[in-house]
């Protein structure tokens, strides 16, 4: 299993006296994380698979039955739900159970979807629930194949006096990341494999939970959209373009995109308007969660070619989810696009804790600045932040390309 950052304040909190619920999409590790932190004596209840979950629909009384059915004199018994989105009605037992007694059970649910949910009116448990969720690997839970990871040098903070650090990782490291993105199955796999595993995942998966919820009439369309939504991951939101390609309704490609979103396999970056400009699009990003399987969806087979035929869009895409996931496991702050009509663009600016952080993301191994332009204008029009701008790129270690913006390799994000 990967050393999950999110597994030691997870493990924390599991310990405290309320329901717990993580969502992710699937494949991300929720099952493998949560099974290796609770008891062994854990009472499992897995409605991915299609007996139990038509048992559990067919008879509601069955889960309560189960649970009281457990010692009564141990404490903290714990109940794992797996795939809870798929019988909405257990939510209402868990509550009923909890609110009987919140010391017996700890009731620890998670979901693949919360799109049922919410349309279903299910209970999410206000008031006695910690909400979490999970996300591909971030890039330090895939750590270099080499050197081994206790000979890694400290990360320590841009003008230290201490020795700069330097990149741990491989030459080919970067390229393998952008074609197979991040999923913890795929990077284990053998690389013959990983491109059927997302290929499968972009639409077996997706097939099969669409249609267990009901969730779309006309796959045929759902596809056509999913794989122009996909050519078209990490660009500003056009509804007109995709439903005049995919033969779709604009209100249908808004419900798509709230479908990818509700499945968390797809996150809005909104434009970023806090500016003096007045020329600023207002139209926010979208972009899949996952490189890899956002490949497939647009029907290309992962590899480190596909990459290489376009590699600077790819490489945004990359940044952009890795600071979306960390933003997420933080709790706090927001990103952000910005681009005015005139083409400037900075491609994503961070906002948190007060501070905010432009960031340019370039494909290159010998920044300039140049390529900071777009930054320094941003800056200049927000001189009371007294922000620090960033060129994310493959520079071989920080560089100062002016005393407000710093050019920084990918591994030292």
């Amino acid at each position: 299993m990967f050393d999950r950052w999110y597994a030691k304040p997870l493990l924390e909190k599991l310990g405290r006296p309320f329901v717990h619920v993580m969502f992710g999409a699937r494949q991300t590790g929720k099952t493998t994380l949560l099974k290796a932190l609770l008891p062994a004596e854990t009472l499992r209840i897995n409605l991915s698979d299609p007996a139990e979950r038509a048992r559990h629909l067919a008879r509601s009384g069955e889960f309560a039955a189960a649970c009281r059915a457990l010692p009564a004199g141990r404490k903290e018994q714990f109940v794992f739900v797996d795939e809870v989105q798929s019988v909405p009605s257990i939510l209402d037992a868990v509550q009923y159970l909890y609110d009987e007694d919140k010391s017996r059970w700890r009731f620890v649910l998670c979901g693949s979807s919360a799109r049922k949910l919410r349309r279903t009116g299910a209970n999410l448990l206000p008031g006695r629930s910690f909400l979490y969720h999970l996300y591909p690997l971030v890039l330090w839970e895939h750590p270099p194949p080499r050197p081994k990871r206790d000979t890694i040098p400290s990360l320590v903070p841009f003008g230290s006096p201490r020795e700069a650090p330097r990149n741990p990782f491989p030459a080919w490291e970067l390229e393998e990341r952008l074609a197979y993105g991040s999923l913890p199955g795929v990077v284990a796999a053998d690389m013959r494999d990983r491109p059927d595993l997302l290929r499968g995942f972009a639409l077996i998966h997706l097939e099969e939970e669409i249609r267990r919820e009901a969730l779309v009439r006309d796959w045929g369309a759902f596809v056509r959209f999913l794989q122009f939504a996909a050519v078209g991951s990490g660009q500003p939101l056009n509804y007109a373009a995709v439903s005049q390609e995919t033969g779709v309704s604009q209100p249908t490609v808004k419900a798509f995109y709230q479908l990818l979103e509700d499945m968390f396999v797809g996150f809005r970056v909104p434009a970023y308007t806090k500016s003096p400009r007045r020329s600023l699009l207002s139209t926010p990003k979208f972009l899949f969660f996952d490189l890899g399987v956002r490949h497939a969806a647009a029907g290309l087979a992962a590899s480190p070619e596909v990459v290489q035929a376009n590699p600077g869009p790819v490489f945004e895409q990359w940044v952009g989810i890795e600071l979306w996931k960390r933003l997420q496991y933080s709790g706090e702050g927001a990103l952000f696009h910005q681009r005015s009509k005139d083409g400037a663009e900075v491609d994503f600016v961070v906002e948190r804790a007060g501070r905010v952080i432009p960031i340019e993301v370039k494909w290159t191994e010998n920044p300039s600045l140049q390529d900071a332009r777009h930054l320094l204008r941003f800056l200049d029009e927000h001189p009371r932040q007294k922000a620090h701008g960033y060129v994310v790129c493959r520079c071989p270690r920080p560089l100062a390309l002016d005393d407000r913006v710093t050019a920084l390799p990918w591994w030292a994000l």
